[in-house]
């Protein structure tokens, strides 16, 4: 899914695993096994994208340059020392976000079994989540009927934070533009 790696954030991770849950409820898949390896693929998913952080991360803020700064590498450790795990766990939910969580935590050098152990829960409950709601909603017959409509629907409910994040940076962009030209 698109935790496994930073430049996959664009995949719809909410609605593939609200479908296998669906696929499951309609006899596709068996929802036990489907379940651990939607756990465990997760979890090794931002494992990988840590661990990435971690490893390149430190060596990228060796150099000070005009946009990577030694001093925004210590604001990232001071941030995840105080706020990593909630972080870990909330950025599951948030498409794109959750791709990026992770490997900050590693750039920021998070201690490893705490995000770990916060990883482990952030993957549990998104999974559980997702994959439960889709097997209880593949059970129902509209959902049957219209299972296409209903996971597009999710994608589009996915997609609703960062088309309103990118239109509220444009217009604010556009109001900095206008002040700065007055």
């Amino acid at each position: 899914m698109e935790t496994g790696f930073v430049v996959t954030p664009f995949l719809p991770g909410d609605s593939l695993i609200f479908a296998s849950g669906t696929l499951s409820a309609l006899g596709h898949f068996d929802i036990l096994t489907l379940y651990v390896v939607l756990v465990i693929a997760a979890v090794l998913g931002d494992t990988v994208n840590y661990w990435i952080g971690h490893k390149i991360g430190p060596k990228i803020f060796e150099i000070d340059s005009r946009f990577i700064k030694k001093k925004h590498l210590e604001k990232t450790k001071s941030f995840y020392e105080k706020h990593g795990g909630k972080t870990i766990i909330l950025a599951r939910f948030i498409p794109i976000v959750r791709t990026f969580a992770p490997f900050v935590a590693g750039i920021g050098l998070m201690n490893y079994p705490k995000f770990l152990s916060f990883n482990f829960i952030g993957g549990f409950l998104w999974v559980s989540i997702f994959l439960f709601l889709g097997y209880f909603f593949g059970n129902i017959q509209f959902v049957k009927d219209h299972f296409e409509l209903v996971v597009l629907l999710i994608i589009f409910i996915s997609i609703v934070p960062i088309i309103f994040e990118v239109v509220k940076h444009k217009l604010e962009d556009r109001k900095i533009r206008k002040a700065s030209l007055s």
